[in-house]
Formats: structure tokens, sequence, C-alpha cells
């Protein structure tokens, strides 16, 4: 058992699906899992949908939704032509299932109605890929993750239940022994069978779900990129490719904010020691990155993670006496009840200070909240580096004409905010 993961830039248009049928072909011997994210850019648009719903705003409904739509049948008339009429009725059903929902109240539950009209966009890319891979004359089956993956009550982020997934996704394959199983990534179910969604970018910890609860052979997340690099070319000239990493390795990386791989997906695969690659779909046939339990290349190519917006905000008593138990306590509440996500933290005798994504934070509310009780200053517009296996040269290359407001360091990895 093999599984393959496509994102949703390697199923974007006609001729990207064409090429998944391609890459099946050559290079997806045995009994084959395919989990497919939603074709490019439809999870924003999703997005929009539900917030105009919700705002009543009946105009960007419909446009967004019209949108969404012609892409879809555009693709679809590219792949079948005169035989579109099958899978397209499928298609426009689920429409007007999203063009329902605004006739209807928008519950007091946000993330509910997100993962019920999110999903749809993992459920529309795989049924016209299951459709095509048919045509093609492939034994596919289209599979609703909605059934095969539980989780808990957690919408938008939900927790898996492993021992109910493991059996559910154990019976269905072994009820499917000769067909190519199509399914969804991101999403799940909970007992009730309300969809829920494992996070965004979770189409990558699908793949890992269904190779755990199969044993599978391997992996194989099919990229846009040869493998994983050591920097983002975006941020950075000079990248190079990793052929091989640890499992370890990969979630520090990943932990750190690597984009390649989702920080959940290498745990479930380490466990039961199946291998993952990362390789191009525009060029399958080349060697990409293993990412497996052990390898002796780890310390030998320095990886860069640049976070781009950074906030540094500063947090001290007012009456300037020194950070206790009890401040951080408060702190931590403040921040949990106002969902941040800390990128980096430093604690000296009076202040604390922590490192957050700018636009994941409503910062007048935050600092509303936290002056309750301290005095608070911040920084904004400031970049987060990472660099695992650092040198003294690499540090002053990435500094050099940069102010550096903190820096955290261990003997493999360095840590630098910076102006």
């Amino acid at each position: 058992m093999q599984v393959f993961k496509f994102g949703g830039a390697s199923v974007k248009n006609a001729q990207a699906v064409k090429n998944v049928a391609e890459i099946l072909k050559n290079h997806g011997s045995g009994r084959l899992i395919i989990v497919v994210s939603a074709m490019d850019k439809t999870t924003n648009a999703l997005e929009v949908i539900i917030k105009s719903w919700q705002q009543r705003n009946e105009a960007l409904f419909s446009e967004t939704l019209e949108e969404l739509a012609a892409k879809h049948y555009a693709i679809i008339d590219d792949l079948f032509g005169m035989k579109s009429e099958g899978i397209r009725s499928k298609i426009e059903g689920i429409i007007a299932e999203i063009n329902g929902k605004f006739q209807k109240n928008f519950s007091d539950n946000f993330d509910y109605e997100y993962d019920q009209i999110v999903s749809l966009g993992e459920v529309i890319s795989t049924k016209i890929i299951t459709a095509y891979l048919q045509e093609c004359g492939f034994d596919a089956v289209w599979s609703d993750a909605r059934k095969l993956v539980r989780t808990d009550r957690t919408f938008r982020n939900g927790n898996v239940d492993w021992e109910a997934t493991e059996r559910l996704i154990r019976n269905y394959v072994n009820d499917h022994p000769n067909n190519i199983i199509v399914t969804q990534g991101f999403v799940g179910h909970t007992p009730e069978y309300f969809t829920t969604t494992l996070g965004r970018e979770g189409s990558d910890y699908t793949a890992a779900i269904f190779a755990f609860c199969t044993d599978a052979e391997k992996v194989t997340i099919w990229k846009d990129v040869p493998g994983m690099l050591n920097a983002d070319p975006k941020y950075f000239r000079n990248t190079v490719k990793l052929d091989q990493i640890s499992f370890k390795e990969a979630i520090e990386l990943a932990y750190y904010g690597a984009s390649v791989i989702h920080p959940k997906t290498i745990k479930p695969l380490q466990n039961k020691s199946i291998p993952l690659y990362v390789k191009s779909f525009l060029n399958p046939g080349a060697e990409g990155t293993i990412i497996q339990e052990n390898t002796e290349n780890d310390n030998k190519i320095p990886s860069y993670i640049f976070k781009k917006n950074q906030l540094l905000i500063s947090v001290m008593p007012t009456d300037f006496s020194f950070i206790a138990e009890s401040s951080l306590q408060k702190i931590f509440r403040c921040l949990t009840e106002e969902n941040v996500t800390i990128n980096l933290m430093q604690n000296s005798a009076v202040s604390f200070s922590f490192l957050a994504d700018a636009e994941k934070i409503q910062l007048e509310k935050l600092i509303a909240a936290l002056s309750r009780e301290f005095k608070v200053r911040y920084n904004e517009n400031l970049e987060l580096v990472t660099i695992r296996h650092y040198n003294e040269e690499i540090i002053k290359e990435i500094t050099g004409g940069k102010q550096q407001l903190m820096s955290q360091t261990d003997r493999q990895t360095i840590r630098l905010v910076l102006k």
C-alpha cells in the first residue's frame, strides 16, 4: 500500500489533473490511496462565502460562488468535453447546496458553519478527479473522508480518534481491495457525523492518518518544489535541496515553521517507521527528499526558516515588581482567551516578551486585555529567522545591516528577531 497526496497547486486546472493521471500511470504501482486537497484558491473563496453569509452580504456571496462554480465547470469541460454531463451535475448539486445556505440563518457557532462549507472544496476536487481517473481507465473509487476520519467535536481543528479512525479506514480499504481509493484531505467527522476539519494545510496530515491506519509502505507528497529545501526561495536565493533528513529533523523544522510539511504529519509516520517522500509533480522522475527514521545528513546543511510580519509584545508589572509565576499565569490566561499562538518567548526579572504573527492577532483588543493589569509595549513589522545547524559566518550574513531585538540559542538552533 502506498499513499499519494496532491495539494491544491497540483490539481489547480485541467492540465494539472491530467498530470496526476500521468503520475499514477508511471509511479503508482500496487495498492494506492490518493489524498487530494481542494483545487487552488478554492478554500480561500469558500472562506469569503462563509463570511459574506455571516455578514448577509448577498452580492459578495453570489459573485464569489458564481466565480468558484465557473472555475470548476471550465475544468470539467476541458477534461471531459462532450462527456461532462454526469460529473457536472454532481458539482452543480454541491454548488446548489452552498447557495441554499444563504436562505438560512447563520448559527452562533462560526467554526461549525466553517467546516460544513469549507470541506466541500475537497469534495468537489475529489469527485472531479475520481471521474477523470475512471475515464482514463483507472479503477478509482470516490471515498468520503467525512465518514472515515473520526475526530472529536473541535470544529476547525479536530483531534483524531485514532482507534475509531483505524477501524473505519481498515474496514473500508478491505472492502475495496482492487480500487484506487480517492479521498479528501483536511476533513473528518464527529461521532454524530458532523463534518470537521483538521486545521489549514491539514491534507498532509490526512495522508499520514491513512498511511498509519493501513500500515502503508510509504507516503509521497507531490509538491511544486523539487523536495524539501533548506529555505523558502521567496526569501533566500541560494536554496539547497535536502536529499534525506530524519523524522526528528523534520519535526524540528515543521515546529519552527517550515512550510513544506504540516507539523502534525510526521509523528504518525514516525510511530510506524513509514518513510515520507517529498517529490515534484513538475518533475516526477526526480529523486526528491526522503524523510525516514535515521540519516547521517541532518547536520550537514544549514536550514533557514523566515517568518515575516511579526509582532513583539513586552509585558511588565505596573509597579515594577518581578515577573513571578502569578504574573505569568495571568498573562498566559489572557493569551489563551485571545487565541494567541506564540512563536517565541523570553522573560527577564521585570518583563515577559513574546512574538506572534501580526495578521493572527486583534492587536487593540489584546493590548486592552493585557493593560488591565500590566504595562504593555510592542514593536511591529519584525522578522523571525530560525537557523538550524548555524555557524558564526551564517549569523553575520543574516543579521548584516539589521537591528537585533531578541535571540535564543542552543547547540543546533538560533532564533533571531530582526528589524
